[in-house]
């Protein structure tokens, strides 16, 4: 099954919200409290788990097709090799590494795979 724009869509609101939520807790956690490393397959995790959650509560609302976690889980299956060496490769490029640039990195690398699988 193909991914249609609007699915994408739909992905890329999810990520941005996933971002958003991390810098918030960034924001709040700053005063010297140190967690370990956030990891590229932690932040896929996350859009994995967000994803059932609203293709629960609002799927078929929304005109996100049946299957779409299946589909993801195989999909971010087969990119994580990508995934975890184009985010390596660019946190290594700046000196600060949080769980929000991580995500960042992780679904920028996600949306790149999927769009150069779509071009295959």
């Amino acid at each position: 099954m193909r991914l249609t724009g609007h699915v994408i869509g739909m992905l890329k609101e999810y990520m941005w919200d996933l971002v958003e939520q991390a810098k918030q807790e960034e924001q709040h956690n700053s005063f010297g409290y140190k967690t370990a490393a956030y990891r590229p397959d932690q932040a896929i995790s996350d859009l994995l788990a967000i994803l059932d959650d609203r293709l629960e509560s609002e799927g078929s609302q929304v005109g996100l097709p049946e299957g779409l976690l299946h589909q993801m889980w195989i999909l971010c299956d087969e990119a994580q090799g990508h995934v975890n060496e184009t985010v390596w490769l660019e946190s290594n490029l700046e000196i600060i590494a949080s769980k929000s640039k991580t995500r960042e990195l992780t679904y920028k690398a996600l949306l790149d795979y999927i769009q150069h699988r779509a071009e295959e």
